[in-house]
């Protein structure tokens, strides 16, 4: 301690002093800064374990539910088979009309036969029942026959008619967003897309307003992608929405391809043939407007305006 200046001790002590007071100061934050670090990946890897696991858990249940729907689809087919009524499974026509109401599934057909006989059989049977615990029935036997039959045939026919409304409403909304998907998909073609790229554009347009018609346009696109046929692409997406309009753009498309056409052009004619049909459908509805106006204007107008006209009237002479 000798050879060491007073003054030269004093700052060294300082100099120390002030390295302790910086790492005093800064300690708390490097230590916050690496425990968020620690955190962070912790958190991290505790999100990629529950994501993995959530999509393990998900491809389980899928796959149960998968093979659970394929051994009620096996059981019920099975059960059509044993009653030898599963021809109804190669009916082209109700696989068009399942498809039109949105009912695609692979084992949509064997639920739709299956209901239609269930059905039937669980009315007659509920009906039978019915009537043999009323005692007092006021009716002959073949009133209970008929009665029975009817219920019958209504849970025959009730699957049906459900699978055509649903396949109508189906085609009113696609149709509400036709128009204006077309017309995009003449500007796309025109502006140098090909027919698959005017397809997936107008999908991703249209996503939102008309969902139904993005994924019929989704799924055409798909086909013209993967399929090797393209005139079949353009024939399911006829098929499966049932619309006349789609089936003039499918036909418009084929014919295009078919006698080498520029698809721009022939879409534009399409367009403006369809917007012909709207101003047409357009002025229909307006000239049947005065029609429908009558019944209501004879019960509901002419009566108060008698009563404003002729009641003054009717009120002085009831007085004189």
């Amino acid at each position: 301690m000798d050879g060491i200046e007073t003054p030269t001790l004093i700052v060294w002590m300082a100099v120390l002093a002030a390295i302790v007071t910086v790492a005093a100061i800064a300690l708390p934050f490097i230590t916050q800064k690496g425990q968020s670090q620690r955190f962070k990946a912790v958190t991290d890897r505790r999100q990629e374990l529950s994501r993995d696991q959530m999509s393990s858990l998900e491809s389980k249940g899928s796959s149960i539910r998968q093979r659970k729907g394929q051994s009620r689809a096996e059981l019920m087919k099975k059960i059509l088979h044993a009653l030898k009524i599963d021809q109804a499974l190669g009916s082209k026509e109700i696989k068009e009309s399942l498809s039109q109401a949105g009912y695609r599934g692979p084992n949509a057909i064997i639920g739709f036969a299956f209901a239609r006989f269930a059905l039937a059989g669980g009315l007659f049977a509920l009906s039978f029942i019915v009537i043999a615990a009323w005692k007092d029935f006021p009716y002959p036997l073949q009133v209970k026959i008929l009665i029975m039959g009817v219920a019958a045939l209504i849970g025959f026919y009730l699957p049906k008619i459900i699978v055509t409304n649903s396949g109508q409403k189906r085609q009113v909304q696609l149709n509400a967003g036709f128009a204006d998907a077309l017309d995009l998909m003449v500007i796309c073609v025109e502006g140098g897309l090909s027919v698959e790229g005017a397809f997936d554009r107008v999908t991703e347009e249209i996503a939102d307003k008309s969902p139904l018609l993005a994924q019929e346009f989704g799924l055409t696109s798909a086909e013209l992608a993967y399929l090797g046929d393209r005139h079949k692409a353009y024939t399911n997406f006829a098929e499966r929405t049932g619309l006349p309009a789609i089936k003039s753009l499918s036909t418009t498309l084929m014919q295009s391809e078919k006698y080498g056409t520029p698809v721009g052009q022939a879409l534009k004619v399409l367009y403006q043939e369809r917007r012909q049909e709207r101003m047409a459908l357009a002025e229909k509805k307006g000239a049947a407007l005065p029609a429908m106006l009558t019944v209501p204007m004879i019960l509901f107008f002419l009566p108060p305006l008698f009563m404003v006209v002729i009641g003054p009237a009717a009120i002085n002479i009831m007085n004189q």
